[in-house]
């Protein structure tokens, strides 16, 4: 029996991808599924966090007006979603 892709995207695929920290293939399926459905609001919701761990926002775009704490943690965030996609 053959698979097609779209018989294969499915949540629980998207979620043992991320689950092993294959974010792009989980972001790929995600991303298919919200084209699919729409006015899944979870669907959406994990694209957005997808994209960001794929595409975290550059220091750079940080504001004068935060803390020196703050620009600190979001840094380490920002290192940590780095660390993450690097394979191991």
């Amino acid at each position: 029996m053959e698979w097609s892709t779209e018989q294969m995207t499915t949540r629980t695929l998207a979620e043992i991808y991320l689950q092993q920290g294959h974010f792009q293939e989980a972001y790929d399926i995600y991303k298919a599924l919200a084209e699919r459905d729409p006015s899944d609001v979870e669907i959406k919701k994990r694209v957005e966090e997808l994209r960001e761990k794929l595409h975290p926002s550059p220091p750079s775009s940080l504001s004068s007006s935060l803390s020196r704490e703050e620009k600190i943690r979001h840094l380490e965030e920002w290192l940590a979603n780095i660390r993450k996609r690097r394979p191991h």
